[in-house]
């Protein structure tokens, strides 16, 4: 294969690979957007389009192992294409979770917990798998550092917020008996929302990854590889 159109291919590949994420976030704020609405359209498009997702999945990964068996490619190269191949992993699962979201507002009755923004932490994460991209579409190693950073806060954002579900539980545990609350009920929907803020966190921590493979195959550094 002339070098010019292997050089085409690994460029074609990144383009695919920021296509794929901008699907996987569709699905994602499609999933929040059903949380907040209780919209079952909405989360039964996420959950239907799960499908073409993996799909975009697999044909990446073939793209990925067609461009390491026609060419032997150099060190920087060899580092891009197995980058890709981790990242659109990542962007896999980000759409799995994007799934349980859907799956989640079917099951959802009502807001139980008010208090607890999921949207904004949803939000936040959303910015970081759109940082984690930028970073390696411009192969930006500093903007790979910020997002380790932010997914700091986004950790203690979604501990505290899992901790005011688990103190207002026990309040309204307290409660139940002189206000007939459906205990039942409310041990489901504070497992449900509980699950929510885990999956939510986990989209940041595939963004890290994202950046960490990033890190590794602008600069050769595995600083960031846990």
């Amino acid at each position: 294969m002339p070098r010019e159109s292997y050089q085409e291919r690994l460029e074609t590949l990144r383009e695919d690979v920021l296509y794929m994420s901008e699907i996987v976030l569709e699905r994602f704020r499609l999933g929040l957007n059903a949380l907040e609405q209780k919209d079952e359209e909405f989360a039964w498009e996420v959950i239907d389009g799960d499908d073409e997702v993996n799909q975009l999945y697999l044909d990446l990964e073939q793209d990925c192992i067609d461009l390491l068996a026609l060419q032997q490619p150099v060190a920087s190269d060899l580092r891009f294409i197995a980058a890709s191949f981790k990242i659109i992993t990542d962007l896999e699962r980000v759409g799995d979770l994007a799934t349980n979201l859907g799956e989640y507002s079917l099951e959802a009755e009502r807001d139980v917990f008010p208090e607890v923004d999921i949207q904004e932490i949803g939000a936040a994460v959303i910015e970081m798998i759109e940082d984690a991209m930028d970073a390696y579409s411009e192969e930006d190693p500093e903007l790979c550092y910020t997002i380790a950073q932010t997914d700091d806060l986004i950790d203690e954002q979604c501990e505290d917020a899992s901790e005011a579900v688990v103190r207002d539980l026990i309040e309204r545990q307290i409660d139940a008996d002189s206000s007939g609350t459906d205990i039942e009920q409310l041990m489901a929907d504070v497992s449900r929302l509980l699950l929510t803020i885990r999956d939510i966190e986990r989209v940041g921590d595939h963004a890290v990854n994202i950046a960490a493979r990033t890190l590794y195959m602008v600069e050769n550094d595995d600083d960031l590889i846990y």
